[in-house]
Formats: structure tokens, sequence, C-alpha cells
């Protein structure tokens, strides 16, 4: 259609001009809106925090409670030592930690 129509520089410039406005105010109108969106979110998360405090534990409640599930567990279990034994092994070569097999050989070139 536009190869059809014999424009001039003025008529270029002008939709030229339109364009570039027309794509500045949908980006203020979708900044708005984002910000529209963020405020009614901050809102309704404030309001569910604000109800969710009232029905909160405190750290002694839950010290309490873990103590008490911990001494119940030991109860039911048999008894165990509950130390935990980690033995060091010093080896200087061992295939999964050497770099060398992850490496690929130069090819040979004349």
């Amino acid at each position: 259609m536009l190869s059809v129509m014999d424009w001039g520089w003025s008529e270029m410039l002008w939709a030229t001009l339109i364009s570039i406005c027309l794509v500045f105010v949908v980006l203020v109108l979708l900044v708005w809106i984002m910000k529209l969106f963020g405020g009614i979110f901050t809102r309704r998360q404030a309001a569910v925090q604000s109800s969710a405090t009232q029905g909160q534990l405190h750290e002694e409640e839950i010290a309490a409670i873990t103590t008490a599930l911990k001494l119940y567990k030991s109860v039911l279990h048999d008894r165990e030592s509950e130390v935990l034994t980690i033995l060091s092994i010093k080896r200087a070569y061992s295939p999964w930690s050497s770099k060398i097999h992850g490496l690929t050989q130069m090819p040979f070139r004349k």
C-alpha cells in the first residue's frame, strides 16, 4: 500500500513522528498499569501479613515443640550413639578427581 502511494518528505515525517509518539504513549501507559498493579499487590500483601502475625508462634514455643518432638522420637527408636565419624583418606591419585580424562588431545597437524 505504501509503494502505491506517492508520499513526500512531509508525509513520511508526520508518519514517523506519530508512530514515535504512539510508542512513547503506550510505554507510559504500561508503566502506569504496572505501578497500579504493584500498589494493589503490596496492599494485599500487607493485609495478609498483618493477619498472619496474629497466629505466629514465638521462638520459645518453637523451641519447646522441637524439644518435645526430639524426646518423643528418641523414645520410639533404639538407643543410638548419635555420633558421626568422618574418616579422611588421603590418596595421591584418583581417577575420579583426575582432570586429564576430561581433556581432548590436540589433533596432529601436518
